[in-house]
């Protein structure tokens, strides 16, 4: 530690000692991106996370970006508070960085992948390769199969520029008429969008050995005047639009939230433009300068492609290919049945026995299906309430709920109806359920409900016994075989009273309750972090060996960090692993050297949150579904829960100590903020940490280890 003297202390609020929520973002997408450049991953899946970093883009620009856009334009100039920048010039460098970063990923399309797939046997042509065979092909396919999708949309006096659909594909098309004179001013532009009903590519055929693919935006350019007879077309160019997409719920005025927010949700698709996206060269600079007008967006808004536009298409291409081509692609990793539950026959039996500890998705998500499906049909079964925030397209937990309530059981769900992006879905279920009688809440005014949390209130032996479930991830079946969350069941009976209460919270009216092992947010599960923090800094004067590790989504709420900075002024060692956004700093003299931020971005995307004290002997281990963050923090009801027994603690540290010796698919970051691979030492073997639980995981289901 760095001693400071009175006359030079330090500053804890330079915005130097911190990373800027957004910039840091963009930090994580790019090493996303990376996983596309590395050689290391099969095609396939380099293909992949180019689609991933698509998607990722578009939440970015139709939230964050949309967000400060909004702040701008009510003149709101006031500099955040850890990295000091105000929105105007968060959106100068975003927009400087994302340049930086779309263009590489074009050039990694374009320039790798494109040539790649040519040598393992997939070819796209434009249309000028194809066959005159391939063409009729595409002449019969563009008449009965697109054409009738198709809708010209003219622009003139009476016809004005449609409202485009956000994220929509389309084409902007030049015309004159035939015969006239060519003159500029006698130019007419028409709109066609291209239909995302439809695949965005077209399997031609092609000489055995090769599959050759066309885009549909091709063929639809190609064949395009046949909707504009008597025209001459000029020029087509491909270019999509971004708009806001946040919702504006006024939940304090509604008196029914559902409807709110389905009337909001019917104005998602026209927020705002916040980005354009077109084909370089390609564009008329006349149309170019019409949508910037139209749009109302700047030029710094705009970004430029030699490849496709709109890389998402790749995850249904990767699906196609990665179902015949299984070499291209990472082997399939088949979820094990969990340490814990092996040779167990009775869920409620095995809880009853002991604590029992899940890792996802190396470990099966299935016994939490179970567990609710089975007690929908328990007879002895008589309450079942749980909290909802993302579930899959076809949830089986849903049905298994609803089958609950049908065979008259007390079932109370509360589904998140603000989970972003998942709304719609979200609606349909608590519709599906209030119709199967179940008890469907909302949760509470202002607050979005984040928690994972079921209770199950069995009559076991002539008294109630309750099962409790706690997770760090969502009750998905589907993102269960993708994210790396973990879990806890347990029968014991504090836990059980803090779930009854909890629920009883949430439905009811009362105060928030006294909990027996449960925190909870808004503000307690800050409170408590800080306690910990401060209690670890006094164990470590008392008896040294002072020890923080964590585990998270992200990190930006400022409070902790400070605290975490005054933790590392004070010698206590920590190390986060952070898989996202991180506005700590660590590696700084006097400030944070004592810390150390890895990030892992593999195949599974990394979501458990997990929290070590090292607390002078007396460990200390909680599991939470919030992430330190100041809208978990604040805006968000979470839970805060420690892990009681000693060998799911055990475990838990095992995990800790392999994660943090990754160095395959980890990376560091440097104290200016950037991040580098972890160099691989030449005498140590590679480790690669998600593989690594996975082998674990299978070889306790092959019995080799005791």
């Amino acid at each position: 530690m760095t001693e400071q003297t009175n006359q030079n202390p330090i500053d804890l609020n330079n915005p130097n000692y911190y990373n800027n929520r957004e910039l840091s973002w963009l930090a994580f997408n790019e090493r996303v991106l990376e996983e596309a450049i590395d050689e290391r991953n099969p095609l396939l899946e380099r293909l992949k996370f180019l689609a991933i970093f698509s998607s990722n883009l578009d939440e970015f620009f139709m939230v964050r970006v949309a967000g400060l856009k909004d702040q701008v334009k009510a003149g709101f100039n006031r500099p955040e508070n850890k990295a000091g920048l105000t929105p105007k010039q968060q959106l100068n460098k975003i927009s400087e960085k994302n340049h930086e970063l779309v263009r590489l990923q074009d050039s990694v399309y374009t320039e790798t992948i494109v040539p790649m797939l040519y040598q393992a046997g997939f070819q796209f042509l434009s249309i000028d390769e194809c066959t005159p065979e391939q063409i009729e092909f595409l002449r019969d396919r563009f008449h009965h199969y697109i054409f009738p999708v198709l809708t010209p949309m003219a622009i003139d006096a009476y016809r004005p520029f449609p409202m485009l659909l956000n994220k929509s594909l389309n084409l902007a098309v030049v015309l004159s008429k035939s015969g006239e004179s060519k003159r500029q001013d006698k130019n007419q532009l028409a709109i066609v969008q291209v239909p995302a009903v439809l695949n965005r590519f077209i399997q031609l055929p092609s000489a055995k050995g090769v599959e050759q693919l066309i885009l549909l935006e091709n063929v639809i350019s190609h064949f395009i005047g046949e909707l504009f007879t008597g025209f001459h077309v000029k020029s087509v160019s491909s270019f999509r639009i971004t708009r806001n997409a946040d919702l504006t719920i006024h939940e304090e005025s509604s008196r029914d939230l559902l409807l709110e927010i389905e009337k909001e949700l019917k104005k998602r698709k026209w927020g705002a433009a916040v980005r354009l996206e077109m084909q370089e060269g390609m564009m008329d600079p006349n149309v170019l300068n019409l949508l910037l007008d139209v749009l109302e967006i700047h030029k710094d808004d705009v970004y430029s492609f030699k490849g496709p536009i709109d890389l998402t298409f790749l995850f249904k291409l990767y699906q196609k290919l990665a179902a015949w081509h299984e070499h291209l692609a990472n082997e399939n990793l088949i979820p094990q049945t969990p340490e814990d539950l092996i040779g167990e026959e009775n869920i409620f039996q095995a809880i009853l026995k002991k604590d029992i500890f899940l890792h996802h998705p190396y470990e099966s998500f299935q016994p939490v299906v179970d567990f609710i499906s089975l007690a929908a049909e328990d007879p002895q079964v008589l309450a079942i309430k749980q909290t909802l925030y993302r579930v899959s397209g076809d949830s089986p937990i849903i049905h298994a709920l609803a089958l609950a309530a049908e065979n008259g059981k007390q079932v109370t769900v509360l589904v998140e109806l603000k989970a972003r992006f998942d709304e719609e879905n979200n609606i349909q279920w608590a519709k599906k359920l209030e119709k199967s009688g179940v008890h469907v809440i909302y949760g509470i005014t202002a607050l979005k409900t984040h928690s994972k949390i079921t209770l199950v209130v069995r009559h076991e032996n002539d008294r109630i016994q309750r099962f409790v479930h706690l997770g760090t991830g969502n009750y998905n079946d589907s993102t269960a075989k993708l994210y790396t969350d973990m879990g806890i069941f347990t029968a014991d009976e504090q836990f059980g009273i803090d779930a009854t209460n909890f629920f009883n919270y949430l439905s009811g009216y009362s105060e928030k309750p006294s909990w027996h092992h449960l925190s909870t947010a808004p503000f307690e599960i800050r409170e408590k972090f800080l306690e910990l923090i401060d209690l670890e800094i006094e164990a470590h004067q008392e008896h040294g060996q002072g020890r923080i590790m964590a585990k998270m989504n992200s990190l930006t709420d400022k409070p902790i960090i400070l605290k975490l900075y005054e933790a590392s002024q004070a010698g206590v060692q920590i190390d986060l692993i952070v898989r996202g956004i991180c506005c700590l700093r660590p590696g700084i003299p006097g400030v944070s050297e004592n810390i150390r931020v890895r990030s892992i971005v593999d195949r599974f995307l990394e979501h458990s949150r997990i929290f070590y004290f090292h607390h002078g002997g007396e460990e200390r281990i909680f599991l939470s579904s919030a992430d330190w963050m100041t809208r978990n923090m604040e805006k968000r009801i979470e839970i805060l829960f420690p892990v009681l027994n000693e060998q799911s603690k055990n475990r838990i540290k095992e995990i800790f100590k392999v994660t943090l010796q990754d160095n395959t698919k980890a990376r560091e970051q440097m104290k200016d903020g950037t991040y580098q691979y972890i160099k691989r030492l030449p005498h140590e073997q590679p480790i690669q940490s998600q593989l690594y639980f996975y082998e674990q995981a299978a070889r306790f289901n092959e019995g080799e280890d005791d």
